[in-house]
């Protein structure tokens, strides 16, 4: 079974971006763009006090009619971050996301300090992977070479 910690350690790269509750939603899209990623972690003081989405915009910025430039992202974000630790298996994470509806989890370690963030797509390719290496050691057992 993967491992968050395995996961991190594929995707490379432990780079979380992330805004300030006080920074506007136009300076999240615009770092979300810039990364080509569909989520911040909202920090503040080396914590994390939210998550903010493109989703979270389409919905409570866009459909409203409000205006990005003037929203704060603390209006909008989501303030109770589910976060997962190293030692989780990538199925209790997407069982999570799957419960929750949710796109992405904070990895926390033992300190509480944050080791990167998770995506959906993330649990996606490592399933795949993890499927690909099932079928694998299938067909070598099935075609006998395990004698």
């Amino acid at each position: 079974m993967t491992k968050v910690a395995d996961i991190l350690r594929t995707k490379g790269n432990a780079t979380v971006h992330a805004v300030k509750p006080d920074d506007s939603m136009l300076t999240a899209l615009q770092q979300m763009a810039e990364h080509e990623i569909g989520a911040l972690l909202v920090i503040q003081e080396r914590t994390i006090a939210g998550i903010v989405s493109e989703r979270d915009y389409a919905r409570k910025i866009a459909l409203k009619g409000r205006n990005s430039l003037d929203t704060p992202v603390r209006e909008i974000m989501t303030a109770h971050v589910h976060c997962v630790g190293p030692d989780n298996t990538s199925d209790e994470c997407m069982a999570l996301m799957t419960q929750l509806k949710i796109r992405h989890l904070p990895v926390v370690g033992a300190d509480h300090e944050l080791l990167g963030l998770i995506s959906i797509g993330d649990l996606i390719k490592t399933t795949l992977a993890d499927q690909q290496v099932t079928i694998a050691h299938l067909e070598h057992y099935i075609s006998g070479a395990h004698r």
